[in-house]
């Protein structure tokens, strides 16, 4: 049964991943959009071949392309759902997205709960599960933060719901752990400028929002982290996760987990930032 629901998805090199992504989502989805940025592997066929629309467009950041798509791409429903390709759709998620998008008068944004996958293990300890995303939109609601360097954050002003089920996230193309740090090691430096940049310019929210929407308490949250010393928060974090938060019931891959992206990137981070202050950039 079709859902008045448009799927949109952002694409580079996602041959490892765009399959059952788009295989969780083309059987009951009003459209699919794949908006790619010039991948020289097999994910355009992929898309092509499983009856999605696709669409080029180069790549600057995440949160403008994702404006761009918004923006321009010829969506005829209400309601969009914004993918990654390392991203599926559970059976039950499914089922509520297509409840909550045909009631009337539903909430206009709806968080999904992320099942973080890491090298065939579900990261279910250290603070990791649940993380709710706001994925799910009216388009005529939504604002994306277009200064934000390293990913995208979608923002529903009006009221927002949860939705059951979950947005399953394994990212096949980082099974590797070579690849995995690659990446994020690019982040680190773009997280650095961005930290730098915000101190500078945003508002400061209030304790109060940590009875907030999940994305309002992330923002308060990431304005604490920022004005705790560089080079000691890391080891905070790793003690928080791991022991705190029992991230060692995640076994061995959890423990590669929560070290790598719990330490080692936020410690990257924070000699990014150090270097920045250093050379006055």
């Amino acid at each position: 049964m079709s859902v008045a629901c448009t799927v949109v998805i952002l694409t580079f090199n996602e041959e490892q991943n765009l399959a059952a992504c788009l295989d969780a989502v083309r059987p009951w989805a009003a459209n699919v959009f794949v908006v790619d940025s010039g991948s020289t592997d097999a994910t355009v066929r992929i898309a092509e071949a499983r009856g999605a629309i696709v669409v080029t467009h180069p790549f600057e950041t995440h949160a403008r392309q994702w404006q761009w798509a918004l923006a321009t791409l010829p969506i005829a429903t209400d309601w969009v759902l914004a993918l990654d390709a390392d991203q599926q759709v559970s059976a039950e998620l499914a089922a509520a997205i297509g409840t909550h998008v045909g009631a009337p008068g539903q909430a206009r944004g709806a968080f999904l709960c992320r099942r973080q996958v890491f090298r065939g293990k579900w990261i279910r300890f250290g603070g990791y599960y649940p993380k709710y995303l706001l994925k799910l939109f009216r388009r005529d609601a939504v604002t994306i933060d277009e200064g934000d360097l390293v990913d995208h954050h979608f923002t529903v002003a009006d009221r927002t719901v949860k939705l059951d089920g979950d947005l399953i996230e394994d990212n096949r193309n980082e099974a590797r752990i070579a690849d995995w740090t690659a990446k994020h090691n690019r982040y680190a430096v773009l997280q650095a400028q961005q930290e730098l940049r915000e101190r500078r310019e945003r508002s400061r929210l209030s304790i109060s929002a940590l009875t907030g929407a999940p994305d309002v308490r992330i923002r308060y949250l990431k304005q604490v982290w920022s004005g705790l010393p560089l080079f000691v928060r890391p080891c905070v974090y790793v003690f928080y996760r791991y022991i705190l938060r029992f991230g060692f019931l995640d076994g061995k891959q959890g423990f590669v987990f929560h070290v790598l992206q719990g330490f080692w990137y936020r410690l990257l981070v924070d000699i990014n930032i150090d270097e920045l202050r250093q050379t006055g950039r």
